[in-house]
């Protein structure tokens, strides 16, 4: 016994080491294997072996920590158990502060969802049958994948056979080089839609862009598919849905005091029902927030609690369920004083937060974890250590060579380095980032696109640079908005400026405007974006900062919710911009501010933007199962979470709304605001009489667009699932397009080697194919 412990004691500091040894915000992930722990490379994120349990580090930007343990449904008790181990012993490592999850198969909570927006993947098998995370290109995959949700979407691997398929749900075939999105006759778009995003991070993630996804509709299978699966089978009907009907917040709770939870655990009741009072809370207690009949356990510390239950807080939880006789799906999280979780605080009626957040989804920072010393960030440390780079988010601090290029025509033409960081939304880019491992270099290609244009040719360059660097470069393909850490890490500190339409090539077809209004937000991992969009007073928002140029003078207006950080990006862009610039604060514009912009408009001025105590939350009203569902969005949302053919509620504190989509059905518009005002009266916090506004698709008012950092009104011009499936289209003739000018030019000019020599090295690379 003494042996195994010293083993858990050398394990969990070799992972309290690779912790400390990076304070870059992110995600690490570990299985474990044989009682040990093993980093799981970050493109496979989001992939969980069932028969396994792993533990997850977050870390925020205060710093702040979040501990996940997750367990498959086959994993076994020892590896359950050392899981629970580890989480205890980096929990006193990072000083007792960090929130504690306990995660099980098919009942994440949604703060661990959030982290994998393109879904999280079931895999069969674990150690002990021999499969393991690999990092590869593997094409010799054959798996089904049996895709559920609408707002958190698992994909389970299922065996491959057409009796696993139903008409109401979407399936991945995944056949290695080619990826078969399978969409029964019932399934509506959105789910097509996010399966579509699903099977877009297979293929990018874990096949590093080098694998076709075709989609196809039930009752229109290709021979590929009837070849693996068989002759096809009658399917079965659509099955209704198992998830639980959430009609409200989670408002049914009670609290209990433990009085020692290091030897025979005793409750006693504070309260019997919520609303609570925050003075109920002792600092040198524990407590038990009991909402087991919706499958959820909190454990509070005190900061003054004997240490001994303080250290015991998990195990207390699980032995209060098994006396309740709860399922042993009910999620338990672990909160030390001053890291609450929105879930946990709603149950109180008084709650107020002190200096704990900076803006939206920021995090806190709770108790002992501000003051844990972190060592600096060493870039050379990572490039000795494979496992350490693995575990981060960031191979390095970004300072290895850079090389941009532009897609135009179909060839790559160089950026100019003194425009590193500026992107126009008119253009694709490649970037190349080389950095040393070691006395290896080691390559990393980057693919942004905020369009369709020339998307076909950049994805083809990309192919044709890796493929001159021998297949070695990883490839990270990128969209406006989503750009990792570590691609924001390579300018340097100075914001992303993402320049609105147009073109960064000489002679651009479309010149820029003389008016123009630059959005600047920070978002929770420190990364800043100076977006342009259009230049109405009806885009701005108390939350952040924005750099407005005219032709006489340029303003940079500072929101009263805004961080310096804002500032000194806004700073930027106006030497940038090349102008001198005159600050202005909220509330006292001059009268040439409003005129530049067309005249003084309603804009985003919530006071919950500036104090952001409580997060505003997302949530999806849907009867597409046959009842009347609502489910919250996992993570940060997006415009892009709002479902056409669903109603929306968006709950920020201090007001309520519903958002009507336009394809949304009667029984949907009908009962969603029954359903909103059944949601504020039964909130365990208390709150009653909030406003509710109903606002329709198409016809967003400032204060509901403010939610969104540059919204795009044009977002659904054309459907997202149209989009995906043109994109497959454009990809496939610009191909054929290129390939046939190819040939008819070269057999024109067969003998004339300058002409071979003039045509661009893309035509040269699909001759030769």
């Amino acid at each position: 016994m003494q042996k195994q412990s010293s083993h858990f004691m050398w394990l969990t500091v070799k992972l309290s080491h690779s912790v400390s040894t990076s304070n870059a915000p992110g995600l690490q992930i570990w299985r474990i294997e044989n009682m040990d722990l093993k980093p799981v490379p970050k493109n496979l994120y989001g992939n969980f072996y069932t028969g396994d349990a792993y533990l997850l580090l977050y870390t925020t930007t205060a710093p702040s920590y979040y501990i996940h343990m997750w367990m498959g449904n086959e994993c076994s008790q020892d590896e359950s158990g050392a899981a629970a181990i580890f989480a205890t012993q980096l929990d006193d490592f990072l000083g007792g502060g960090p929130v504690q999850f306990r995660e099980v198969q098919n009942n994440e909570s949604l703060t661990f969802l959030g982290y994998f927006k393109s879904g999280i993947k079931y895999k069969q098998g674990g150690v002990a049958s021999g499969f393991h995370h690999v990092l590869t290109n593997d094409v010799d995959v054959k798996r089904l994948l049996h895709i559920k949700g609408r707002r958190a979407i698992r994909a389970t691997e299922v065996e491959m056979s057409w009796s696993s398929f139903n008409k109401g749900d979407c399936f991945i075939v995944d056949l290695g080089k080619e990826i078969y999105q399978w969409c029964g006759s019932d399934c509506n778009r959105f789910e097509r839609l996010k399966a579509s995003q699903l099977a877009i991070d297979i293929r990018d993630n874990e096949r590093n862009g080098r694998a076709k996804l075709i989609m196809v509709e039930d009752g229109a299978e290709p021979d590929a598919l009837t070849k693996v699966l068989g002759p096809k089978s009658s399917i079965t009907p659509a099955a209704p849905d198992n998830e639980e009907v959430e009609t409200s917040n989670k408002k049914k709770a009670a609290l209990y005091m433990i009085s020692d939870a290091s030897g025979s655990m005793k409750t006693s009741v504070v309260a019997q029902t919520s609303p609570f009072k925050q003075e109920m809370l002792s600092l040198d207690e524990c407590y038990i927030l009991d909402n087991g009949v919706d499958k959820n356990v909190f454990v509070w510390k005190g900061p003054n609690a004997n240490t001994s239950e303080r250290k015991a807080a998990m195990k207390a939880a699980e032995q209060f369920i098994k006396e309740k006789n709860y399922s042993s799906k009910t999620q338990i999280q672990v909160l030390p004083a001053g890291g609450e979780t929105t879930l946990f605080k709603q149950f109180f009626s008084n709650w107020k937060d002190k200096d704990q957040t900076t803006g939206p989804t920021k995090a806190y920072t709770i108790g002992k974890i501000a003051h844990v010393e972190q060592i600096p960030f060493d870039a050379s440390s990572l490039h000795n250590n494979k496992a350490m780079a693995a575990q981060h988010n960031m191979v390095d601090d970004g300072s290895g060579k850079v090389q941009i290029w532009r897609v135009e025509g179909g060839d790559r033409v160089p950026v100019d380095p003194s425009t590193y960081g500026q992107f126009f939304g008119g253009d694709c880019y490649l970037i190349l980032y080389s950095y040393k491992q070691g006395s290896r270099e080691q390559h990393i290609i980057y693919t942004w696109s905020s369009t369709q244009d020339e998307l076909a040719a950049s994805a083809f360059l990309t192919v044709q640079l890796d493929d001159s660097m021998g297949g070695a470069p990883v490839q990270v393909r990128v969209t406006q908005g989503q750009e990792p850490p570590h691609l924001m890490s390579l300018f340097k500190g100075k914001p992303m400026i993402i320049h609105s339409g147009g073109t960064s090539r000489k002679d651009g077809q479309t010149k820029t405007g003389s008016m123009r209004l630059f959005h600047i937000r920070q978002s929770s991992s420190r990364a800043t974006r100076a977006v342009e969009v259009e230049p109405s007073a009806s885009n701005l928002n108390t939350n952040d900062v924005f750099v407005l140029k005219s032709p006489d003078c340029v303003f940079v207006w500072k929101g009263a919710g805004a961080s310096e950080e804002e500032m000194v990006a806004a700073k930027y862009v106006v030497s940038v911009l090349g102008r001198q610039s005159t600050d202005v604060v909220e509330g006292k514009e001059p009268a040439g501010f409003w005129s530049a912009l067309g005249g003084k408009k309603e804009y985003q001025t919530s006071p919950t933007l500036q104090k952001m105590a409580k997060p505003p939350r997302l949530f999806g009203c849907s009867n597409k199962t046959g009842r009347l569902v609502v489910s919250e969005i996992p993570g940060d949302f997006t415009q892009s979470d709002l479902a056409t053919d669903d109603v929306m509620l968006l709950d920020t504190w201090d007001q309520i709304f519903l958002w009507i989509g336009k394809e949304a059905n009667e029984v949907e518009k009908r009962e969603s605001p029954k359903i909103a005002k059944d949601y504020v009266d039964s909130d365990p916090s208390g709150r009653h009489g909030l406003p509710i506004t109903t606002i329709k698709q198409g016809a967003e008012p400032p204060t509901f667009t403010g939610w969104f950092q540059a919204w795009d009104p044009n977002m659904w011009d054309t459907d997202p699932l149209e989009r995906i499936r043109a994109l497959h289209v454009v990809v496939l003739v610009s191909f054929i397009c290129l390939f046939f000018t190819c040939v008819v030019c070269m057999f024109g000019h067969k003998k004339d080697l300058e002409s071979y020599n003039s045509q661009s090295p893309l035509q040269r690379e699909i001759f030769r194919f």
